[in-house]
């Protein structure tokens, strides 16, 4: 690891100042946010991030981390612990799919300690941006290409993908969150504002190296998920290579409203196979207005996976999502609910 300045920042303001250099979400960044720090320190451990500052985000306490639930919908503090919002009785009963999918990351101990905002801005696990030995990588290295394309790439991604880029967004809640629809809270240093979650990434755009649309000097605060008839009916479905301690390789946010046979609301959010996090509009309009049948579904999942792009090794990735789709949605539709909810 090489030497740089770390500074303790006394609040978020103060943070923000700060940080004014941090461009948080871009790789040659000069200044990184350490709040967990179970991304950052290993990257640069790694020397794949080396940044000449290390503002610290000292737990700043409520309202920072406070979990607030109401008719109106939930807001989450960012700096909440991973684990804290997974093990929260009421996160729990009105929205299981995030319960569910902050339950199924990493290990209880990095759950202990990782906050949600550094949760949704982890990096990819692609080796071949964690190794610096490996020349092309246009996400550590603009324009040095990309050697996951011609190279073992059986976890890389298959949608939202193209020649200068294939790695993988690792992450679980973030898929939630974008299947909900959710929106996050930002501080900066023209104050506040709120953006849907589904903007927070960027795409590949032949700039890899920038990962979200975040600000110089700005902190995720909070995210706010609206409520909805279909927050109850929803689950997380992880497929991965072994039961614990493991990136998916393909996984589902789903969430449904049904009255009768017919779905009125569908959410479904794609994780282990793309880019970054990823909604499918596409299945969802399938579904709405039809009865959910194991029929129904498979058109909805082909629908989900009718771009994506293989190469090679991952090949196997959208028979693999098809299915995970397909198994979320009727299990999520063979949920008992309490009486009055859809």
């Amino acid at each position: 690891m090489r030497s740089f300045v770390f500074e303790r920042a006394a609040d978020l303001p103060q943070a923000v100042k700060l940080g004014a250099g941090t461009r948080q979400g871009q790789t040659d960044a000069p200044a990184q946010f350490l709040a967990g720090g179970t991304t950052l320190i290993d990257l640069m451990k790694l020397e794949v991030l080396t940044p000449q500052r290390v503002v610290h985000l000292q737990s700043p306490g409520a309202p920072w981390s406070a979990i607030e639930v109401s008719p109106n919908g939930a807001r989450l503090g960012a700096f909440a612990k991973m684990s804290t919002v997974a093990d929260d009785a009421r996160v729990l009963a009105q929205y299981p799919v995030i319960a569910q999918s902050l339950q199924l990351a990493a290990s209880a101990q990095i759950r202990n300690m990782a906050t949600l905002g550094g949760n949704v801005l982890q990096r990819t696990r692609c080796p071949y941006y964690r190794d610096p030995s490996w020349s092309a990588c246009n996400k550590r290295v603009p324009g040095s290409g990309c050697a996951a394309i011609h190279g073992f790439n059986r976890n890389h991604a298959i949608l939202g993908v193209d020649e200068n880029c294939i790695s993988q967004y690792p992450g679980d809640f973030a898929i939630a969150l974008i299947a909900l629809d959710a929106r996050v809270e930002l501080m900066g240093a023209e104050g506040t504002r709120l953006i849907p979650f589904a903007s927070l990434h960027t795409g590949v755009q032949s700039q890899p190296h920038i990962e979200t649309t975040l600000k110089p000097g700005e902190i995720i605060i909070a995210f706010h998920v609206p409520a909805g008839a279909w927050t109850r009916r929803s689950l997380y479905l992880k497929v991965r290579d072994r039961a614990s301690y493991e990136f998916a390789i393909a996984s589902a946010a789903v969430a449904l409203s049904i009255e009768g046979e017919e779905v009125r609301e569908a959410r479904i959010g794609l994780g282990g196979m793309a880019y970054r996090p990823w909604r499918s509009q596409e299945a969802e309009n399938i579904l709405i207005g039809n009865p959910l049948t194991e029929s129904s579904a498979a058109a909805a999942a082909a629908a989900a996976l009718k771009s994506a792009i293989g190469h090679g090794h991952n090949d196997y990735k959208p028979e693999l999502a098809r299915r995970t789709i397909v198994r979320a949605l009727l299990e999520a539709k063979a949920l008992q609910l309490s009486s009055g909810a859809s």
